[in-house]
């Protein structure tokens, strides 16, 4: 299965340039194999990127722009749907291909398929909890230790009236 990246490359449109760059850049970064298709140079290319763009997923002026991305036929979506999938780490699932194992896609797919989390990941789910309840622990001792070292004493005439910085309280040590 090879992925299709339909590209015009030479578009005056700075914001399709980069939308394709963002798309190609990130399946290069990810050793991902895919075929750059250009509709500008190639009218070929440019009737079967239109003409394989679902009716749905056309815009309303009926002309799809690039990028647009398949999977061998299969329509995999514009940008915007790759920006989202790979906003929701869902990217190998958009492009119709099995994530790489330890990714956090593979991690997410095990999760759905089988319902629960892997027995090694529940340990640092844990860790992470035990973590949280410690920390937790400790403020609330720190917040009892200092009810109970102080009680309130009502403030004096004395205590509220604020005193007067001396120059000697003033100056600082530059040494």
């Amino acid at each position: 299965m090879v992925i299709k990246v339909f590209i015009a490359s030479q578009s005056g449109s700075t914001a399709i340039k980069k939308k394709q760059q963002d798309v190609l850049g990130f399946l290069e970064a990810n050793k991902i194999d895919f075929k750059e298709l250009d509709i500008a140079a190639n009218e070929d290319n440019r009737k079967w990127m239109r003409e394989n763009v679902p009716g749905e997923k056309r815009p309303q002026n009926g002309i799809p722009l690039p990028p647009q991305i398949f999977n061998d036929e299969l329509y995999c979506g514009d940008f915007e749907a790759f920006f989202n999938a790979k906003e929701d780490n869902g990217v190998y699932a958009f492009l119709g291909l099995d994530p790489p194992p330890g990714s956090k896609e593979a991690h997410q797919a095990a999760i759905i398929q089988n319902g629960e989390v892997p027995e090694n990941d529940k340990a640092d789910e844990n860790i992470g909890e035990n973590e949280a309840d410690k920390h937790e622990e400790s403020v609330h001792q720190t917040i009892e230790s200092e009810d109970t070292d102080e009680e309130e004493q009502p403030v004096t005439e004395e205590e509220d009236e604020e005193q007067p910085v001396t120059e000697e309280e003033d100056e600082v040590d530059e040494s």
